[in-house]
């Protein structure tokens, strides 16, 4: 039995206490001690790389984002793909079901990566008029493609553009089969996605939205749009990337009003995510980093250099409460994702546990009671 002392952050609140665990949280006794902050392992829906690692290089490149984001706090991962040719985007799905069944390469010496209970496949089921740092190849969701795809039994989330042609018929699939659809990379109206939150609805499915704000558009009076959509429909959930480059401080807080618990964060690291500045590359695109910010040489933001820790810290910097934040990372992707048994601090929950010193950095991490 392993413990850990100090200042735990529980659904009740903070407890300062000792947490008891093997590979599930088994005890929390409350007593005068002191220690870092203890709070939930965190849980990324949306990370293409990190480390020099990327989703697209197949098996070897998901070992290395995930070991990175590992080392940031990230105890639960979803290797993302970009849009590439039809091949490369079901390589790279077959990369991360490799090392969902066998985290060390053969012949390795083992190595402890962040749960990973599927990909998030976003592209090539995107509009071509809203790519954003997405490489030019959309493909229609035809449903021998969906059928492909969920054949593999490996994505947890698409991203799909519900003005395509056979959007709605894949939707239903996708849901059919547990899978989260988020409405991203698109040029819809708000009619057409309100019809797809019906359709979704009916499904009695969970559905969401990709980087809001990003890729789909503003809201105006008259125009509310997908972003409007997004905060108007009160069951859909939303990914915001809070690296104080895609989304103001305002547009978080007009978020969190009007989504509450139904928001969470996502990194949307890339390859060059913890190498500093410089060029680097997304999905054969050529990218350079400067300031903290991704871009193709247009101006584009190219996905980030995020990792969820410093979007925690993010947040409290712009006042958002402590529990609140740590949820954004936590328990809020966890409901999401459908994963009941992580994202919180309680008896028979994973012990996915993070400590936090008190400028709240990374000083330990356990994924299923094993320290990284």
């Amino acid at each position: 039995m392993k413990e850990l002392h100090g200042r735990i952050l529980t659904p009740a609140g903070l407890l300062r206490g000792t947490v008891r665990f093997d590979d599930r949280i088994v005890q929390i006794e409350p007593a005068e001690v002191d220690g870092p902050l203890i709070v939930p392992g965190f849980i990324d829906g949306h990370v293409h790389g990190g480390g020099g690692g990327d989703t697209m290089d197949g098996a070897e490149g998901v070992r290395k984002l995930a070991r990175f984001h590992l080392s940031h706090g990230t105890t639960t991962i979803l290797p993302t793909t970009m849009t590439n040719p039809w091949e490369k985007v079901l390589a790279a799905l077959d990369g991360v079901s490799q090392v969902r069944s066998a985290p060390s390469a053969a012949g390795a010496d083992e190595v402890l990566l962040p749960n990973i209970p599927g990909a998030h496949l976003e592209g090539p089921f995107i509009s071509h008029e809203r790519l954003g740092a997405q490489p030019p190849f959309t493909l229609h969701p035809e449903p021998e493609l969906v059928e492909e795809v969920l054949g593999r039994d490996v994505v947890r989330v698409v991203t799909l553009a519900p003005e395509l042609p056979g959007a709605f018929r894949a939707a239903r699939m996708f849901a059919g089969a547990g899978v989260r659809v988020s409405v991203g990379h698109t040029a819809a109206d708000y009619e057409t996605v309100r019809e797809l939150a019906r359709a979704m609805r009916e499904a009695s499915a969970t559905y969401g939205f990709t980087h809001l704000f990003n890729a789909m558009g503003g809201i105006a009076g008259r125009e509310p749009g997908v972003a409007g959509a997004a905060l108007a429909l009160v069951e859909a959930h939303a990914e915001l990337i809070f690296d104080g480059h895609h989304v103001a401080e305002g547009s978080l807080h007009a978020t969190r009003a009007a989504k509450g618990r139904r928001l969470h964060f996502v990194s949307d690291c890339i390859r060059a995510g913890g190498l500093g500045d410089g060029p680097s590359e997304l999905g054969g695109l050529e990218v350079t980093v400067k300031g903290g910010a991704a871009r193709l040489a247009d101006g584009t933001l190219a996905g980030s250099v995020l990792t969820l820790d410093q979007a925690l810290r993010n947040a409290l910097r712009v006042g958002v409460p402590l529990a609140e934040a740590t949820d954004l990372v936590s328990g809020s992707p966890a409901r999401y994702l459908g994963l009941s048994d992580r994202g919180q601090i309680a008896v028979g929950l994973r012990a996915d546990l993070v400590e936090l010193d008190d400028e709240f950095e990374v000083r330990g991490v356990w994924v299923g009671g094993r320290q990284v």
